[in-house]
């Protein structure tokens, strides 16, 4: 299945995890891929394994909090690719803690890197896909967007992103651009990997099919809400949790 040829997709936080795995995704189904990661490194390697020859991958560094930052990577996806057809808003970071013990830093740079950075790059593609009048936008939300001990400032922005992507769903429809947010749940990353094994198994054993998630499981629900099938769909929430939310 090539749902995406001739397409031009960009991932935040596409080197590694989740992001890696739609960037896979996307390039199995014929997309042009830009990987946009603060590990510029691992963007560029990711996108010469996929495509030794470079003519469909794009690797760049990328801090999505600066602005600046972010314009540059777009230039170069368009001086690369000439357009962008898909955004995919994944880069994110956990700062846990219980929240009497919270700092400012620690709010400062989830709220950065979470709300900033999905704000700067889809600005930046959100023009480009207004003047062509086609976009398909998909936003990482977490089912901890309802509220997690030790996670007030990860729910906060993971929450907002539901209500940002319902928001540019309204204002994207006259220009024919999808916004959709795909919610996992437990997954097997890195980031997962970091917590307490005692913790680890709670979080497992709530889920309905008592294991975690694999990241290829988000990436293929990501590549439905991106893909034509999905185009009388918009300002929609998806779960991706084995039944972690069901109770």
């Amino acid at each position: 299945m090539n749902r995406f040829n001739d397409k031009v997709s960009v991932v935040t936080g596409g080197a590694k995890g989740i992001g890696e795995a739609i960037v896979c995704k996307f390039f199995e189904e014929g997309a042009k891929v830009a990987i946009l990661d603060i590990d510029g490194e691992a963007a560029r390697q990711l996108a010469l394994k996929l495509d030794p020859s470079g003519e469909r991958t794009l690797g760049i560094a990328c801090d999505v909090t600066q602005r600046a930052n972010v314009k540059e990577a777009f230039q170069k996806i368009l001086d690369k690719f000439g357009t962008v057809d898909i955004l995919v808003n994944n880069a994110g970071i956990t700062r846990d803690v219980i929240f009497h013990k919270m700092t400012e830093q620690h709010w400062d740079d989830v709220i950065n890197v979470n709300g900033k950075g999905l704000f700067n790059c889809t600005q930046e593609a959100w023009v480009i896909m207004k003047e062509k009048k086609y976009g398909k936008i998909c936003n990482i939300s977490s089912t901890n967007s309802s509220g997690e001990v030790g996670q007030a400032n990860y729910a906060y922005t993971k929450a907002g992103i539901i209500g940002f992507t319902k928001s540019l769903a309204k204002e994207g429809g006259k220009y024919n651009i999808n916004v959709n947010c795909v919610r996992p749940g437990v997954v097997d990353t890195d980031m997962l990997r970091a917590v307490p094994a005692q913790v680890f198994e709670n979080i497992v054993n709530q889920t309905v099919f008592k294991r975690v998630g694999k990241p290829s499981e988000v990436a293929d629900a990501v590549a439905y809400l991106c893909s034509d099938e999905a185009s009388w769909i918009t300002g929609e929430e998806l779960l991706v949790a084995g039944g972690y939310t069901v109770r």
